[in-house]
């Protein structure tokens, strides 16, 4: 298990293997194997829309097996930075927010994108 002060770390850390991915490519891939795109329809409302559920819960139900919940994290800390909100990559707005400022650390050292 991995110590909670170094969990936000580990997870940007595992984001670095997208620092050279254009976002035109990332964005594809999220929007064509994205979970949440192919299992509720657009002009569907979810199940749990009417359910008392936080924002970690719906990733945790809707997130836990995507094959792209990476990708999507990282387009996400991209494309909204800071200003995240809603649930994307498996974590909840708060979650997100705290690892943006680690990412972004790491992707500056990297001579990375950082938003």
């Amino acid at each position: 298990m991995v110590n909670p002060e170094d969990y936000f770390e580990v997870v940007a850390a595992d984001l670095d293997r997208f620092a050279a991915v254009p976002d035109e490519v990332l964005w594809e891939i999220v929007t064509l194997d994205g979970r949440c795109l192919w299992l509720v329809p657009v002009d569907e409302v979810p199940e749990w829309d009417e359910e008392e559920s936080t924002d970690r819960e719906l990733a945790a139900r809707l997130c836990a097996e995507c094959p792209v919940r990476r990708a999507c994290l990282e387009l996400e800390l991209r494309t909204a930075g800071a200003d995240t909100v809603g649930v994307w990559g498996g974590l909840s707005e708060e979650e997100r927010r705290a690892l943006y400022p680690v990412w972004r650390a790491r992707r500056g050292r990297m001579g990375g994108p950082s938003s």
